[in-house]
């Protein structure tokens, strides 16, 4: 057996040998494979959801319409509060002969085809009086004072995915890392607290998540993308560092448990990549089956995507923190009690 030989055997026997990747050579590409093949054969909810406030032969059409659902709202500034949150895709405000039609200028895949179903439903109901001029006036107006550009809703989602990642991989590799050199067996001699160094490294993943912040808003604000900042922006703050807080707990534990970088980087990948693509950072998931989103809302990413769409955009208050930072706080907790049991100081 020659030199090339022998090399290659040793290498392809190494290869084999690590368990880790050979998972990450062979089975994630062919999770994504399955994950995608299953989602494109599930068929999504295609009905519209409207809301109607009041009553008329328009109302009734579009009752009658197929691929619609309609929600009856006993207060317009109700249904202008559905639309805002994307519960509905858009009003029907029936005032005598008079049809307001509002609609959220920023979600257009759900847009169109409700204002498809209500001009059809109007078509219907003039057609039915059968008067000229046509029976019933129609006003259209969007919900936003400007037009909303796709940047609105893909700046919240990626900067999200963009923290999430940044803190897992950083926390896991450095881990890691240290483990092998035998940093932190140093540290644990060294008259050095073990708090001082978890939270140095935590405050470099908090200004970290921050500057990420700063960049991705200064380049989305660009007159290039028109990214247009709510008056409360400033909340998003205390949810990137909640959002830093939980990620950094996660890439603790996968460094905890992981013992090469090779290891890491793939189970980060495992954790991250898939989150961001069920948790809506890069696409929405309105019309995801019930079973796909009830998932979702396990994952604390879809609730840091939500709330940074819900201050960042949509304008809204403190009561936008609620939910979102009970679920990092708490899914910090958890994963932090996992990461310190896993925890070990070398490796066997």
């Amino acid at each position: 057996m020659n030199a090339f030989t022998s090399l290659s055997v040793a290498m392809f026997k190494a290869s084999i040998r690590d368990k880790a990747a050979l998972f990450f050579t062979f089975m994630f590409p062919l999770m994504f494979l399955v994950v995608f093949a299953l989602l494109s054969g599930v068929k999504l909810n295609s009905n519209v959801e409207i809301a109607v406030v009041g009553d008329s032969r328009v109302v009734a059409a579009l009752q009658n319409s197929e691929g619609v659902n309609i929600q009856r709202i006993a207060e317009s500034g109700n249904a202008i509060d559905m639309l805002r949150d994307g519960k509905v895709a858009a009003i029907v405000v029936s005032q005598g002969d008079t049809i307001d039609v509002r609609y959220a200028n920023g979600d257009r895949a759900e847009t169109g085809p409700a204002l498809a179903k209500i001009s059809d439903a109007i078509a219907s109901a003039n057609l039915g009086a059968g008067t000229t001029p046509p029976k019933y006036a129609v006003r259209q107006k969007p919900i936003e004072e400007t037009a909303f550009a796709p940047i609105q809703y893909l700046t919240p989602g990626i900067l999200s995915w963009g923290v999430s990642t940044a803190a897992v991989f950083s926390s896991a590799l450095t881990l890691v890392a240290w483990r092998r050199k035998q940093v932190l067996r140093r540290i644990q001699l060294a008259p050095v607290g073990r708090g001082s160094v978890l939270s140095s490294r935590l405050l470099l993943a908090v200004v970290i998540a921050l500057l990420q912040a700063v960049l991705f808003v200064a380049v989305a604000t660009l007159p290039v993308f028109g990214l247009q900042l709510s008056n409360q922006w400033w909340l998003a703050i205390p949810l990137l560092i909640l959002g830093t807080l939980a990620f950094f707990s996660v890439g603790m534990l996968l460094g905890a448990i992981c013992k090469t970088e090779d290891s890491v980087s793939g189970a980060a990948n495992l954790v991250v990549l898939p989150m961001a693509l069920l948790a809506g950072s890069f696409f929405p998931i309105d019309k995801a089956p019930d079973w796909v989103k009830l998932i979702t809302n396990a994952l604390p990413l879809r609730h840091m995507n939500e709330g940074m769409l819900d201050v960042l955009v949509r304008g809204k208050g403190f009561e936008a923190l609620y939910l979102p930072g009970a679920v990092l706080i708490g899914f910090t907790l958890v994963v932090s009690i996992a990461a310190a049991v896993s925890f070990r100081w070398e490796d066997k």
